[in-house]
């Protein structure tokens, strides 16, 4: 289950990427979260995934 509070699924999500998945799509495929959602949620912190650094910056 991903965090509620956008600035901890920031931090969640990135150290994820980081250390355990190569891409936003296989982290949402093994966590069964909704690509959509994650991103809006992060949006809204003004963060946009970057595919090229594999994380949200």
């Amino acid at each position: 289950m991903l965090p509620k509070d956008p600035a901890i699924l920031l931090s969640y999500v990135n150290t994820k990427l980081r250390d355990e998945f190569p891409s936003l799509s296989e982290l949402c495929a093994a966590l069964d979260a909704d690509r959509t959602a994650l991103e809006t949620a992060l949006a809204g912190l003004d963060y946009r995934y970057s595919p090229e650094r594999n994380q949200f910056i």
